[in-house]
């Protein structure tokens, strides 16, 4: 007799988020569909995903790293996290 596969939500509590996303996941946690997404990743704006058996996931730190990346609605090329994180600072 074969184990029930456990739900995710049975094995890691919420507050920790699963490293690796389906594409429809990848899609979401970015904000766009997933027809856009696969345009984006063909493109190079997104990552492309990693191969573990027949799965294919995306890298959440991989997708973080590619979105900062996105240019700013202006056009104008992201600030840095850190640029941003210390612009209110007096000198």
């Amino acid at each position: 007799m074969v184990a029930p596969v456990a739900k995710r939500a049975e094995v890691l509590p919420i507050s920790l988020p699963p490293r690796g996303l389906s594409r429809t996941q990848a899609a979401a946690y970015v904000g766009v569909s997933a027809t856009l997404f696969d345009e984006m990743v063909r493109d190079g704006r997104m990552p492309r995903a990693k191969q573990v058996n027949a799965r294919t996931i995306w890298d959440l730190k991989r997708l973080d790293l590619a979105f900062d990346a996105l240019p700013e609605q202006d056009g104008g090329a992201a600030e840095s996290t850190e640029a941003t994180c210390w612009s209110h600072v007096a000198v």
